[in-house]
């Protein structure tokens, strides 16, 4: 058991019968048991056999549907999963009804460590930044890359717009919130989530619009809803006054994986001004600036950030001139001769970025490119001197909207 462990091992919690999720096309959930939680993970069919596992941890009032469109930009380089976290999308409250950021992060290790898939290339939104964090930190064995969108840090000067979700963690909010909006439509609430969290509400489809209120009625439906709020809420107002070694900002020094950094120029929620900051603090990081995007960025311009990734990939040494996993093609060969010493070649290649970071951000092979909403991978200096600049693009609609923050 790792030092992040609990030492509880009760039965995990049993949601009550409500309707079924969404699964999107393509896509598959499972319930995986643990020690004291259940985790619901969609995850999508790899594109062909070894490409290397990949992670995908959404925000606050968010779910694993969060990244359905990024999962999907992916297919061809990583094998791809998204969490539940405890209490939401469709995994059922922890036994020990911890949901501060470290609780959060516990389940992530713990759900790698059982699964055996680490290292992964990791992912994070918002809160689920902050787990990520977190995760990078103090287990950097289970992390290749780490991505993190708006992720939560603590800001000195917070955002007025992100208040009202600060102040779900004050203890009784929750439950006046309750009362004051109870004959507020899921379709009232929806149109505030996307007002908030997306940089352009108006590219989001009627389609999507009808998923996500389909979704968050289902949701309203839980007797642990606003509970679950409330407590993550303050997990994180919590997590911004730690100090010391356990202070975010200080974990973020110790992150050892290649990290992008994608931020939103409309973002409500995380301050834009924090993007430099991050990107000096991050000691191997490249910064994607997405001037229209606004606290979901995968939801908004997936096409996008999967080509920072893949320029990211490329960077590090996993992806080939043909775009390809080279974590797969080492794999495809290894009953070669001819071709076992590359396989070995690319796992040398991983343990010398975690332990030097010299290797990471050397410029990228002209950019990507979109069709809306450009954005930029800037040239920038982390706490361990590795830089990184390229381009990027913008891309189409977004079809999913259950954003969390």
């Amino acid at each position: 058991m790792s030092s992040t462990e609990l030492p509880s091992a009760s039965a995990a919690s049993v949601l009550p019968k409500v309707a079924p999720v969404r699964v999107g096309e393509g896509e598959r959930l499972r319930s995986v048991g643990l020690p004291g939680i259940t985790l619901t993970v969609r995850s999508r069919p790899p594109a062909r056999e070894g490409l290397p596992p990949a992670l995908f941890v959404h925000g606050l009032g968010g779910s694993s549907q969060n990244w359905s469109q990024l999962m999907a930009e992916l297919d061809g380089q990583v094998d791809s999963e998204a969490l539940d976290l405890p209490g939401f999308g469709d995994s059922p409250p922890p036994d020990d009804g911890d949901y501060s950021v470290t609780g959060h992060a516990r389940a992530v290790i713990r759900y790698l460590d059982a699964a055996g898939r680490g290292p992964v290339h990791l992912f994070g939104n918002s809160l689920g930044g902050a787990i990520t964090t977190r995760v990078a930190a103090v287990r950097p064995d289970l992390v290749r890359t780490l991505t993190l969108i708006s992720p939560a840090l603590p800001e000195i000067r917070v955002q007025r717009s992100a208040l009202p979700t600060a102040l779900l963690g004050v203890p009784g909010i929750a439950a006046l919130f309750t009362r004051i909006s109870r004959e507020w439509t899921a379709e009232q609430r929806v149109r505030g989530v996307l007002g908030l969290c997306y940089g352009d509400p108006g590219q989001v489809t009627p389609e999507a619009f009808r998923y996500a209120v389909e979704e968050l009625e289902r949701r309203l439906q839980l007797p642990y809803f606003w509970d679950v709020m409330a407590r993550s809420s303050r997990g994180i107002v919590n997590a911004y006054t730690l100090g010391g070694q356990h202070g975010l900002w200080r974990q973020a020094e110790r992150v050892l994986a290649p990290t992008l950094l994608v931020y939103g120029g409309r973002d409500q929620l995380v301050g834009y001004r924090m993007a430099q900051r991050a990107a000096r603090t991050f000691r191997d990081s490249r910064l994607l600036s997405l001037p229209d995007a606004g606290h979901v960025a995968m939801m908004e311009y997936p096409e996008t950030v999967a080509t920072a990734f893949r320029e990211l990939l490329a960077d590090t040494g996993e992806l080939d001139d043909r775009g390809e996993s080279v974590a797969a093609a080492g794999r495809a060969g290894a009953d070669s001769v001819a071709t076992a010493g590359a396989d070995s070649g690319s796992d040398s290649a991983r343990g010398r970025r975690s332990s030097e970071g010299d290797g990471f951000g050397r410029g990228g092979g002209g950019g990507a490119r979109g069709s809306r909403g450009g954005g930029s991978v800037s040239t920038v200096r982390g706490a361990g001197g590795a830089e990184a600049g390229s381009g990027a693009g913008g891309d189409g609609k977004t079809d999913d909207t259950n954003a969390g923050s």
